[in-house]
């Protein structure tokens, strides 16, 4: 089905003004004393907590009331040729100065909130086209939060992406899978982007809903000032802990902007890349995806239906690299990965089982899966579909690892956990064995143990690995 007429309509490509400010995505944690975080930046953050059904963040604190800074800079933000068309009403042409070939528009089921995913691209995450700016609202309320944007999107690109993609870099295996799948990963784009550049598909789960979009057309002035507050504040967060936090994303699902859609375009704004399309699916009982029409939704709003059971629980966009052609598709699922839902309700692991063999990643996932009662099925079908796993030390055990015949890379440094979630003593003490005589490592990637260090795990089969930095 085509797009249904939409509140927001795309202006034509004659009135287009070329994006120039592109964000980034809350996912990141405990990102400060490992990177040399500006202190301005430093004082402002919170410790963030991960994104699933984990318990709360005992580290939480209250929202800072002096928001960092966010924004790209104009080397790393290349100028987009335009936005493809999404519908109906979306027809219109490229630019005749744009330099990327746009391929013919595809027939997508399901209805396309396409005007709506600018509109939040340009007005929440800075980037993409003034013309999708909703009629009322006020340009300078815009211009100003952006402004605050810039700074902080420099200074984590500088402080964290420039020192840790190198490292990344060196890590990756050649010719992984470019399909890559992220438990506990809500609102983490940023860092999935920065491990794996190449990637064409993300699915990202956690308990979080990826919320109603349409807010965006009708927000008002005053509404918007405050929820725009709010992202700054939790974007900072973001920027500073290296991992997203669940109370943050839970806060905003209900937002004009919701939070898993606004961290998302922030991070396609940081590493240069644009929204397409944006639509709800949900599974059917074999595991394959149904994308939501607007009688769908209705009839969803109608029977009361809400949460993960409501309409607003998955989403996909479909996004692309400024200035390339090729097109990238990231869901978010909403959905309970302990294994009694798992179990009752297997159509996600349905729909998994079809990837064959994925790139994995986690982190900040409070040691769930170290939980053999409760969290074992995600973590065997994670070990039986992937050959390299990155992620913190919340990430496969050793004990786990070797029994599926896998080996553990260990950097960083780590003397023993933070309390997130339930602890494994046992697994604790092993990591504590594993990791002695490390060096330091310079960037947070998800938790960092009770001193503050940053380290990484890398779990892969025998001979899946990278140049070790």
């Amino acid at each position: 089905m085509r797009q249904s007429p939409r509140t927001l309509k795309t202006p034509p490509a004659a009135s287009r003004v070329s994006p120039r400010h592109r964000l980034q995505v809350d996912g990141l944690r405990s990102f400060a004393s490992a990177v040399r975080i500006l202190p301005a930046t430093a004082l402002l953050l919170a410790v963030l907590g991960a994104c699933r059904s984990q318990p709360s963040d005992p580290s939480s604190g209250a929202p800072s009331k002096n928001p960092t800074a966010l924004a790209p800079t104009a080397d790393a933000l290349a100028e987009p040729a335009s936005h493809p068309s999404a519908g109906r009403e979306h027809d219109a042409e490229a630019p005749a100065a744009s330099k990327v070939v746009e391929p013919p528009p595809e027939e997508l089921a399901g209805t396309l909130f396409t005007a709506e995913v600018q509109a939040a691209f340009r007005m929440a995450a800075c980037a993409g086209d003034d013309a999708f700016i909703p009629t009322g609202i006020d340009r300078k309320l815009i211009d100003t939060h952006c402004g605050l944007l810039k700074a902080g999107y420099d200074e984590y690109r500088r402080e964290w992406i420039d020192v840790a993609s190198p490292f990344l870099a060196k890590l990756r295996p050649s010719n992984l899978p470019t399909q890559v799948v992220y438990p506990f990963g809500g609102g983490d784009l940023v860092t999935a982007l920065a491990t794996f550049p190449e990637l064409t598909e993300i699915t990202t789960i956690s308990l979080e809903i990826a919320g109603d979009i349409r807010g965006v057309a009708k927000v008002d002035n005053r509404r918007l000032s405050k929820e725009l507050l709010t992202l700054r504040e939790h974007l900072g967060k973001l920027f500073l802990k290296a991992h997203s936090r669940t109370i943050n994303l839970d806060i905003e699902t209900h937002e004009s902007i919701p939070g898993e859609a606004a961290f998302t375009l922030a991070a396609m704004a940081i590493h240069g890349f644009e929204p397409l399309t944006y639509r709800y699916f949900d599974f059917t009982d074999d595991g394959s995806l149904r994308y939501l029409t607007d009688s769908d939704i209705s009839k969803s709003e109608k029977a009361g239906k809400q949460g993960r059971g409501g309409p607003f629980a998955n989403a996909e966009i479909r996004f692309r690299k400024v200035g390339e052609t090729n097109v990238r598709t990231l869901r978010h699922v909403a959905y309970d990965l302990s294994d009694a839902t798992l179990k009752r309700l297997p159509q996600l692991l349905k729909h998994l089982a079809t990837k064959s063999k994925v790139s994995a990643m986690t982190k900040a996932a409070s040691h769930l899966l170290w939980d053999d009662q409760n969290f074992s099925v995600i973590r065997d079908w994670l070990m039986t579909h992937t050959d390299w796993m990155i992620s913190d030390t919340t990430g496969v055990p050793p004990r786990i690892a070797k029994r599926y015949g896998f080996e553990q890379d260990y950097y960083g440094q780590y003397e023993y956990a933070e309390p997130f979630g339930t602890v494994n003593n046992k697994d604790m003490l092993e990591f504590h064995e594993k990791f002695k005589g490390n060096a330091p490592l310079a960037f947070r990637y998800g938790y960092p143990d009770n001193k503050s260090h940053g380290h990484i795990l890398v779990t892969h089969k025998p001979g899946v690995v990278g140049a070790k930095p």
